[in-house]
């Protein structure tokens, strides 16, 4: 389990829904008899074809918390260190991470970054 992980604790604190599971895996909706989220991945029962283990990683619901811990990153040391458990993380499990997730999570980290950088800055200079 990397540092991102226990960060953000997908099986307690995502809200996986049946859409966003049809929506990843390119089927109706109606074709989920159900869907658990378990320790390291969610477990969806398919009325075709039985189980089908999917990965946190690839949910946009994933993506989203990321992007909330990034834009509530409060100092840029906070924020350097977000970003080395986000660079780990999709090293490890490359796998698992569309492309555009890191570079949707790469642009937020910039944009977080000039932000954070601006109002240092801002408060330097009224200091």
């Amino acid at each position: 389990m990397t540092a991102l992980f226990r960060r953000i604790q997908p099986s307690k604190k995502l809200r996986i829904t049946v859409r966003s599971i049809a929506q990843l895996l390119k089927i109706s909706q109606n074709l989920i008899k159900r869907v658990e989220s378990w320790a390291f991945v969610v477990f969806v029962h398919h009325r075709d074809r039985g189980g089908l283990f999917v990965s946190y990683r690839r949910l946009e619901e994933w993506q989203n918390a990321i992007g909330h811990h990034i834009q509530t990153c409060p100092t840029l040391g906070e924020l350097s260190q977000l970003k080395t458990s986000i660079h780990y993380d999709s090293r490890k499990f490359k796998k698992q991470y569309f492309p555009k997730t890191l570079d949707f999570l790469v642009q937020m980290c910039i944009e977080r970054q000039d932000l954070l950088e601006s109002w240092e800055s801002s408060n330097c200079i009224a200091s």
